[in-house]
Formats: structure tokens, sequence, C-alpha cells
């Protein structure tokens, strides 16, 4: 294995990366305007959604955890690779690419979760109004 093949991971790494921040940010956005409509109207609905963005929180930290650590184990397989060691650079390589699809898994569930909270604010849309 040459060293430009962990290398073409890298643009893809940081642009996950930065996907991954930007949910966090809509997630914290989210977080704190549910809190702000909890204090005003303890509602049914709301607690739902909050219990969900918990779960989407955690989520999205495991997903930012193991697309860095794919970031790293890429980087320390290129320098492997660099220093001419073949067999520890395939292997840190493989470590990246499962962590790599361990972060994709955790963001397919957090989609997955998302789709539900929406689900859940679509139910009280759809309620008659008294």
């Amino acid at each position: 294995m040459s060293l430009t093949t962990p290398a073409l991971l890298f643009p893809a790494i940081s642009l996950l990366l930065l996907a991954y921040t930007n949910r966090f940010l809509v997630l914290a956005q989210l977080i704190r305007k549910l809190a702000d409509e909890e204090k005003a109207q303890h509602e049914e609905v709301a607690t739902r959604q909050i219990e969900l963005l918990h779960k989407r929180v955690v989520l999205t930290q495991r997903m930012q955890v193991a697309g860095v650590l794919s970031f790293l184990l890429c980087t320390l397989s290129m320098f492997a690779l660099y220093l001419h060691q073949e067999m520890p650079g395939v292997v840190l390589f493989g470590a990246s690419l499962i962590s790599l699809s361990l972060s994709l898994i955790f963001s397919l569930w957090e989609v997955l979760i998302s789709t539900n909270a929406l689900n859940v604010q679509l139910e009280t849309l759809r309620r008659p109004k008294p």
C-alpha cells in the first residue's frame, strides 16, 4: 500500500467532521429552544423531544469521537507508511476504516432518531385544536 491510499481519506473525514459539528450546533440550538418552551409551558411533547435530543447528543458525541479516531488512525497509518513500516501502516489504515464505519453507523442511527423527533412534532400539528 502506498502513502497516497490513506491520504485519500483526509478530505472525506474532514468534511464528515464538519458535518457532525454542524449537526451538534443545530442540536444545541434545539435543546436551548425546547428548554425555554419547557419552562414556559410544561408539555408532554417537549418532554418527549428533550428525551430524543438527549439520545441524539450522545450519538453525535460517539460519531464525532469515532470520526476523530478515524482521522488520527489514518494519520498514524500515513506516518507508518512514510517510515516504510508496511504492516503497521496497513493495520492502522484498516482500524481507521473500521472507526470511520462506526462513525457512519452512529450517524445513521442519529438520523433515524431525528426523523422520529420530527414525527413527534408532526403529531402535535395533526391534533385537532380545542
